[in-house]
């Protein structure tokens, strides 16, 4: 007699899951941490990593909460490496995402709600004598572990410690009780989602810029290259050339602005603001004025396309293209031509980056923090032969990266490095497939029938250990 076919209902039993799994997605980040279900296209949340911490010692999450208040500090939990530091809010903010915002509440068992007990007097059960073991303390195994039905994949940096990696793998097996962990470094995702097993992974994100070469699904880890030419450092170029620049350009955030009158174009600002009878943070500021700079930069920042360096005879040229107004918050406006390419020519110059005042050495750019420098290094530090590949497996992936004419500008300077060989760069047209690129590759990866023999079991992971992620996550 034929074998009958198993039914949808019954799962296989030799690997984790079968294929009706809800997998989460985490992607964390120094600029903002995303959340969601494996398979879907999109995070369904997304809230920065910045937290607001409040006078009585609580930290909020999630952008509607960063608002105005008294004795209320902005902090991020990760440093501009995008490692964590605090891993006690770590926890708290993914905690929040993956329980609080992507699951909704779910009633307590009826097995374990205590209603049902017969030997019930009065209706009313206090919920902690239900979950009190035979010695009067809560009994923990009685408590329902958030994400205990939700295998968890989480991104790293290629460069994150062993430490930090199993100090994940650690929060999500004790304290969330999930049933299959995995940890996957972000340039291989972001090759995964362009549809890449073998790339050289171009990332220019918030904090940092890297180029990372895949080979077979495994980063190459000679080629980890880094910089901090990225969002902030650009969003430092442009502070630094509104100080310059005649007249100078106050920062003044949407916060502070209780009402305006529109003015022309290099006119003063006509506003008046508020006033909050508490002193505003330091850190809020900061935090409200990068939201400016990252409008100026989406807006108005564009990178010069060549033919050439932007610096010289090109900079005449540059001041008779069309320029692009601005209006700051508080109404003044003024038209950007040559300074709005100027600003974002140290990513590829170092020459012609702007000093940026009080940063030391910090502000100041080396020739090996460009990125065609860091391209160089990345693809020295592979074999010969891998290199044709690579290049025409590159992989543009990071919010930075949609800066207008950046592409042609990586395809210019690649095309006068390497003459001989054939360049061919991938990057997504949509913006959010640029900005959410590791999360995306996270979500396809998660949902493959073929991944689930890969997960670390809670089996696996109760016999070996915290030690495990080493092993298996390479």
């Amino acid at each position: 007699m034929a074998q009958q076919p198993l039914s949808s209902a019954q799962q296989p039993t030799d690997i984790y899951g079968g294929d009706e799994v809800s997998a989460l997605v985490l992607d964390p980040g120094y600029c903002h941490t995303r959340a969601g279900y494996a398979g879907e296209e999109m995070p369904k949340q997304v809230i920065p990593s910045f937290y607001g911490h409040t006078a009585d010692g609580r930290d909020i999450f999630g952008d509607e909460v960063i608002i105005p208040r008294a004795s209320f500090e902005v902090r991020n939990y990760m440093n501009r490496d995008s490692v964590v530091e605090d891993w006690d809010v770590a926890t708290k903010i993914w905690e929040h995402l993956l329980v609080k915002r992507l699951q909704p509440e779910r009633p307590t068992p009826a097995s374990k709600n205590g209603l049902n007990n017969v030997n019930d007097n009065d209706g009313d059960v206090a919920m902690e004598d239900v979950l009190k073991d035979e010695n009067g303390g809560i009994d923990a195994s009685l408590l329902e572990k958030p994400l205990a039905e939700s295998p968890l994949l989480m991104t790293e940096a290629p460069w994150n410690t062993a430490k930090a990696r199993e100090k994940a793998i650690e929060i999500s097996m004790e304290n969330w009780g999930c049933p299959a962990f995995w940890l996957s470094r972000t340039p291989v995702l972001a090759a995964f989602a362009a549809g890449k097993a073998t790339a050289l992974v171009v990332d220019i994100g918030g904090a940092n810029a890297s180029v990372t070469a895949i080979h077979d699904g495994m980063v190459l880890k000679r080629s980890i290259q880094r910089s901090p030419i990225a969002g902030l450092w650009l969003s430092n170029q442009i502070r630094a050339m509104w100080e310059t620049c005649e007249p100078k350009v106050e920062i003044v955030p949407t916060f502070m602005v209780e009402n305006k009158k529109p003015v022309e174009a290099g006119a003063p600002a006509d506003v008046r603001l508020r006033n909050f009878g508490f002193p505003i943070a330091d850190s809020f500021r900061a935090f409200e004025e990068e939201r400016l700079l990252t409008e100026f930069k989406e807006s108005v920042v564009e990178v010069w396309r060549g033919p050439g360096r932007y610096q010289g005879p090109n900079e005449d040229f540059a001041r008779s293209q069309p320029g692009r107004v601005f209006e700051m918050p508080d109404g003044s406006n003024q038209m950007w031509r040559e300074q709005r390419y100027k600003v974002a020519e140290g990513m590829w110059d170092e020459t012609a980056a702007y000093p940026i005042t009080g940063g030391g050495d910090e502000g100041r750019v080396s020739k090996g923090q460009t990125i065609p420098a860091l391209i160089k290094a990345s693809l020295e530090g592979v074999d010969v032969d891998l290199r044709p590949n690579l290049l025409s497996n590159i992989v543009v992936t990071g919010s930075t990266s949609l800066l207008n004419g950046f592409n042609d500008r990586l395809n210019m300077e690649l095309t006068a490095m390497y003459p001989g060989l054939k360049i061919k760069i991938h990057a997504a047209g949509l913006t959010s497939e640029r900005r959410f690129g590791s999360w995306i590759g996270g979500s396809i990866l998660a949902s493959l029938g073929t991944f689930h023999q890969m997960w670390i079991s809670k089996k696996e992971y109760d016999e070996n250990g915290p030690g495990i992620v080493e092993k298996r996550c390479k």
